[in-house]
């Protein structure tokens, strides 16, 4: 599993960097085709897919410059990462490389919630250090990953997935299996992370916007800064109490 999260972590890292001349918002994030390897690497290498994403994002940031915002860019990647084997295995013991029409559904509905959620704790994140507005960068990040990874994460596991297994190489091969927790707790976890990262990103929304206030914010700040950062907070808690049911 070390090996498979290097692998992971150069091959992220190596399509992300030659973009880094492509910027979206200077200095924070750009054109991302690379977006596809950390869901293609989450279903085939599980948790070296999501620690895998977490360090080649990091080692691509080298590139454009460290800085207090890419820790979130750490952990919003390690959330990309591990959100799309999580919750497929609660959900479902089918194959992801199946093409019915009701596997691609389901696909799309997990990449979409995992890049949702990656763009909602960057957003969060570098919108609490002041640095930009929710609004701009969480769209931007949700933006750039689910148009590159709806489309070519699929295509690619039709391609990967038969062959990966033939080699035995996919998690499940190298880490052996696993007791399934109760399926009362799973849809619970799933239901806990589908909910709660919604809510977190349309609460980052309606506070950006002024269109709502947290109540339980201390104080107010000109950027909105702490508003955010307090009001998203209780439910990316929600989010984590789901990923650990999972």
């Amino acid at each position: 599993m070390v090996v498979l999260t290097a692998v992971c972590a150069a091959l992220y890292a190596s399509i992300l960097i030659p973009f880094k001349v492509v910027p979206l918002i200077p200095g924070v994030t750009e054109l991302r085709p690379a977006s596809a390897v950390p869901i293609v690497c989450s279903f085939l290498f599980g948790p070296a897919g999501a620690w895998g994403a977490a360090f080649g994002n990091a080692i691509g940031e080298l590139f454009g410059g460290l800085g207090p915002g890419d820790f979130f860019g750490f952990v919003g990647n390690l959330a990309l990462g591990f959100v799309p084997y999580a919750v497929w295995d609660a959900c479902t013991d089918a194959p992801p490389d199946a093409g019915s029409p009701r596997t691609v559904v389901a696909m799309v509905a997990v990449i979409g919630v995992a890049s949702v959620l990656c763009a909602t704790i960057i957003g969060w994140g570098l919108n609490l250090l002041g640095f930009h507005l929710f609004t701009v960068m969480a769209s931007a990040v949700m933006v750039n990953s689910t148009l590159v990874s709806m489309p070519l994460a699929p295509l690619l596991l039709r391609v990967l997935y038969p062959r990966l297994a033939k080699a035995q190489l996919l998690y499940r091969d190298v880490l052996g299996p696993r007791r399934r927790p109760p399926r009362a707790r799973r849809l619970l976890g799933v239901a806990l992370v589908v909910v709660g990262t919604l809510t977190a990103f349309a609460a980052g929304w309606c506070v950006a916007a002024g269109w709502w206030v947290p109540p339980w914010a201390p104080w107010h700040t000109a950027r909105g800064s702490m508003e955010i950062g307090v009001g998203v907070l209780p439910f990316l808690a929600v989010v984590v109490l789901g990923c650990a049911l999972l």
